[in-house]
This record gives structure tokens, sequence and C-alpha cells, in this order.
């Protein structure tokens, strides 16, 4: 970086911003670009893109939202035919380019932003790097800040961009190379090639007990089809072999023939699933196999009980996570990175929250977050899939971190897949994480 010539950096950004502008409005000649100007590097890259879409036959405008302003940048826009916008202007822009603050932005904007954000309502916004008013570092948001269309981002994703609640506001995400050696990242999002390297595959001289047995206990009278669900997660084809132990027996056999019930040796237990008021001594009875836990639903409140030492994956939503802290949901749906950080460093156990980007957090602080899924899998059972799968995963090697996070990855992948748009319920969910694993480890899209 120290070898590039000064101002090397930002012409790079805004050379990539420019091209997804352009790529954005379809047609840059004639169409009328505003920018959105604040005191640091992403107002430049702001204003240097400005410079090169107005090169390009934009009309490009510049609102000034700070004193001063990135000076070479602002020459370049005024050289290439941009403008200063001086007061109110009624003719509305094709798209609005957000960069009125950077990544060391505190969180929330000033009157003056908000004010010329609400001139522009409805027109589509690109943020440079981020949605000015996010808080980068946690995903928080705090006061008002920028809704984006698209967040064009430089070298690497950062935190608000994979956290929620910050990531929705993000929009679509396009990432320009700056060609840059970055640190290790804070928080991690599994790509494709990741979790082939990671999904568990069977050698020539594999069978059922080497390739890992996971156990069920889940479902209740109540509740027989999350026994059910959960052990269609289980049984997907990633361990060799399923035991269930539960009132659901018949239900479970009727299902999924392959599956053995009755207690037995198993590599790593699923518990709690559709529980009801039995999970406690559920959780209670795996627990004394020593084998590492998968611990969901109504079993989750019990996680204290099992003290120190214990090798657990807990898959709690909002509201389960809340209950577990003594806080309330709406604090946890806040702060969701902070929360699920604590509960792992607190409880000494890994969680995956879940959510429309789940996060799997490890008790030294590793966090990733998962980028795959679609607002249908929020369905009934969904939740059970999950556990099953990554208690599938657990069995066959993978740590109590690869398996939630891999497991979360393919059970959004699943549903992308078997939704096709549309909805879907939880056994299709199921029924789609073979052809995913396929398709990932043979590097084709998903069909």
């Amino acid at each position: 970086m120290g070898r590039l010539p000064e101002g090397a950096l930002m012409q790079r950004a805004a050379h990539g911003l420019a091209a997804a502008v352009a790529d954005l409005l379809g047609a840059t000649y004639g169409a009328r670009v505003r920018l959105l100007v604040g005191p640091g590097d992403n107002g430049g890259d702001a204003l240097h893109a400005g410079a090169r879409l107005a090169r390009r036959g934009a009309r490009v405008e510049a609102v000034l939202l700070a004193p001063q302003v990135h000076a070479e940048g602002l020459a370049a826009l005024l050289a290439a035919g941009g403008r200063v916008l001086e007061g109110a202007e009624r003719e509305r822009p094709d798209v609005v380019v957000d960069g009125i603050l950077g990544i060391g932005g505190r969180p929330g904007l000033r009157e003056d932003a908000v004010a010329a954000l609400g001139a522009v309502e409805g027109v589509p916004v690109v943020a440079v790097d981020v949605p000015s008013g996010v808080d980068v570092d946690t995903g928080r948001l705090d006061g008002p800040h920028v809704r984006a269309d698209l967040t064009v981002t430089f070298g690497t994703h950062k935190v608000a961009h994979l956290v929620d609640p910050a990531a929705q506001a993000c929009g679509a995400l396009h990432l320009v190379d700056l060609g840059l050696d970055v640190p290790p990242a804070p928080v991690e999002a599994l790509q494709r090639d990741d979790v082939a390297r990671l999904i568990p595959v069977p050698g020539p001289f594999d069978h059922k007990y080497t390739r890992g047995v996971v156990g069920v206990r889940a479902g209740s009278e109540q509740y027989p089809g999350a026994a059910v669900l959960c052990t269609s997660g289980a049984a997907c084809g990633l361990a060799g072999m399923v035991r269930y132990v539960g009132s659901a027996a018949d239900e479970v056999r009727g299902t999924h023939p392959e599956v053995v019930v009755g207690a037995g040796r198993v590599q790593a237990w699923v518990v709690g699933s559709g529980g009801s008021e039995g999970a406690g001594e559920a959780l209670a009875a795996a627990a004394e196999d020593g084998v590492p836990l998968v611990v969901d639903a109504d079993a989750i409140a019990h996680v204290a009980s099992l003290g120190a030492g214990a090798d657990v994956l807990v898959t709690p939503h909002a509201g389960e996570l809340a209950a577990l802290l003594g806080v309330d949901r709406a604090d946890v749906e806040a702060d969701q990175l902070g929360h699920a950080r604590r509960a792992a460093a607190d409880l000494g156990v890994t969680v995956l929250l879940k959510g429309r980007r789940t996060l799997c957090a490890a008790p030294d602080g590793g966090v990733r977050a998962t980028t795959t899924g679609t607002p249908w899998l929020g369905t009934a059972g969904a939740g059970d899939v999950l556990a099953g799968l990554c208690g599938a995963l657990r069995a066959a090697g993978l740590s109590s971190y690869d398996a939630g996070s891999v497991g979360s990855w393919v059970h959004g992948a699943a549903a992308q897949l078997a939704s096709g748009g549309g909805p879907v319920v939880a056994a299709q969910v199921a029924a789609a994480v073979p052809r995913v694993v396929r398709d990932v480890l043979d590097g084709r899209p998903l069909s």
C-alpha cells in the first residue's frame, strides 16, 4: 500500500463505485445523479465517482453537508461538468449516492443530512462503503441512518454488512477489490468454497459407524412433528446413522424407516426440539453420555445446568436467547452480535442465534454470519430441521463452531433451493439438503 501513488486507492474505489452506479442506472447519458457529500474520504470517493459519471454524460450534482469536503474530489467533479447544488431542487434525481459518513463515523445523522435524504425519499440510494449512520463495528442502529438499495464497499466486508439490523440497511452488496492485504475479520461469512472444504465426505472404507451416529431426543405428545422434522434434518445423509429416543417413535419410524429407535452409542445428541416439559430431563439424560450436545428449543432454558466443560451448541432465536440472558427480546434484536458473543463467553458454549442473518458465536469470540436463506424460511419446524442438521455435522466430526456455521449455511441454501422464490415448508428444506451438498461439492450452481 505504501508503494501506491498518492490517491491511487481513492481512484480505484471511485472507479468501482462509478461502475456500480452506472450498472444500476442502466444508461448513464442524461441520467441525473445526486451526491450527498460529507467531510471524509467517503465523500471524496463519491465526488471522484461523480466526476467519472459526469464524463460519461450524466448530470451530476453535489449537496455538500460539511464546511470542508475533499478538495481534489470537488475540483474533479467541477472540472468534469458537475455542479454544487445550492438550496432546494425541484427536479428529482434518478439515483442518490450516499457519501455522508464513512467507517469512522459515529452512529446517527445530523439534521441537515436527514433533511437532504428526506428530499429524495423514494429515489434509489447507493451507499459508499456503508450506509451513513449505522454502527459499522457492531451492526447496531442508533438514530437516523441511510437505508440503501445498494452498498458498494471496498477491500473487504465490514461487520455492518453482515450483522443485522445494520445489514438490512445495506441492501444489495457489491465488493470492490482494492488489492489490499486485510487483517483478520472480527466477523466472517462462509462462502461456497469454505463449505465445500468443511463438509465431511466419506472415504472408500467408511461405514455407518465411522461416519458418525447422531442421537435425537426430541418431540413430545404435544409436538410429535418436531421429532420427525428434527430427525429429518439429522437423517440428511451427512452422518452414518440416526438414533431416536422419545415419545414420537412411531411417527419417526413412519417417516424414516432407516432411523434406529432406542438408546445406544452416539457421537452427538440433539435435544429439545418440541420437547415441552420433558426437555430438561431429556437434556440431563443426553449429558450423561459425555458427548457433544446440540441444544434446541425447550432445552435451551436448562443449558446452565450442564456446568463448565460441556461441549454444547445452542440454537436459540432472539426470544430464547433473551430469556437465557435475562434481557428483553428487543435488546437482543437491536444488538445481535453483542448478545450472541456475551452468551457464548458467559456460558462457555457455541451460540447459533437464528435470524435473517444467523450468527454462530464461539466462546473464544469468533463469529460467523450466515448469508444464505430466504424470508420464506420463517416457517414452523425449520428450526427443528436446522438442529438435526447441525447434530449430524457434529456427529460426523465437525467442531460445534463449524457444525453450527456450516449447518446454518446449508440450511439456508436448501431453503432457497426448495423455495424457488415462493413458499416453503420445513420438510421441503430437509429434503433439499442432499442436493445442496452435492452441488456445493461439485462446484456447480444449486439446482
